[in-house]
């Protein structure tokens, strides 16, 4: 069987194993591939990508196409309708790191809780040699037990963000359009503006749709605390970037914890970018090696059970 990886090189830079792949046969892997080389998988029956756009115009030059495994659990850079129509099959690898994400999303509360990093260069930079006193801090210390947390969105992610924040005695509010059924009891169903009105901490772990595209903007905004973080480790599109900039600069909120923008990698035009308080990972949340090894193994299932005849995780 003839396999194409568009862009292997954000899955596996060089630390994990393709082997997986291997047992279909032998894949032509690609680091990168740019729209107009597309050309690559033209006798390819199987393809993977990961950020590569696959849309309709891109399936109209792969004939022999019968097969898309979207290396990531978003898969809006394949135009699902256009594979449907073709009779192309589109898998997608979700649950593969959730646990991954809810632990960047307590690195990025515990860092303004605790600014463990801005105390650590302080003192190397001699801060500590030069007080008086045996301790000092530089920003405020802040306890997250009986904190609220509020998420929006409560699949796998947010169920694995609500165990760590329920480990650090944190009082949970939920906003779900599915609520699991049975409930811990600590852990309340709400709708958006109350979690916004209460949460001490906002959290975003839902889908990119049209309904909530720009959920976070200047109206939101403005229910919110004028202490609260807010965090987004989903997608970038959730916050509508200048509203949240200038809530910021008018200490409308305390600060904001990025692992996502709305256009990637980020242009220096981005309003977001040398904000205080504002504060952005490259979109390493899924990123361990824990979960590229699952997301990997997880795909190589996907076309076994394709090839079987019994296809999973389809979005086509």
């Amino acid at each position: 069987m003839e396999i194409v990886v568009l862009d292997g090189y954000t899955l596996n830079p060089g630390d994990l194993d393709w082997a997986p792949l291997y047992t279909f046969g032998l894949p032509q892997i690609y680091d990168r591939t740019a729209p107009d080389q597309i050309w690559r998988a033209r006798e390819a029956e199987a393809v993977f990508t990961n950020k590569t756009p696959l849309d309709a115009d891109a399936l109209e030059t792969l004939p022999k196409l019968k097969y898309i495994g979207v290396l990531a659990t978003g898969y809006d850079v394949v135009d699902v309708e256009a594979a449907r129509r073709k009779g192309i099959t589109v898998t997608n690898v979700p649950g593969y790191g959730a646990e991954s994400v809810a632990q960047m999303t307590f690195a990025h509360i515990l860092n303004i809780s605790n600014n463990v990093a801005g105390h650590a260069a302080d003192v190397d930079a001699g801060g500590w040699s030069q007080t008086e006193d045996y301790c000092y801090w530089l920003t405020p210390q802040v306890e997250l037990k009986d904190k609220i947390l509020g998420i929006i969105g409560f699949g796998e992610i947010g169920r694995a963000v609500a165990r760590l924040a329920r480990a650090f005695g944190m009082q949970v509010l939920i906003v779900t359009r599915t609520p699991p059924d049975p409930l811990p009891d600590d852990i309340r169903v709400v709708d958006s503006d109350e979690l916004l009105r209460k949460a001490d901490v906002v959290t975003l772990h839902c889908p990119l749709t049209e309904t909530t595209r720009s959920l976070i903007n200047e109206e939101t905004i403005g229910l919110m605390k004028d202490s609260a973080i807010l965090v987004n480790c989903s997608r970038g599109q959730l916050i509508d970037e200048g509203a949240l900039a200038g809530a910021l600069e008018n200490g409308r909120i305390k600060a904001a914890c990025l692992d996502v923008l709305s256009r990637e990698p980020v242009r220096g035009d981005n309003p977001l970018i040398g904000i205080k308080n504002c504060y952005i990972t490259p979109h390493i949340a899924w990123a361990t090696r824990e979960a590229r090894t699952r997301l990997l193994a997880i795909a190589a299932d996907n076309l076994r059970s394709f090839l079987d005849g019994k296809p999973q995780n389809t979005v086509s």
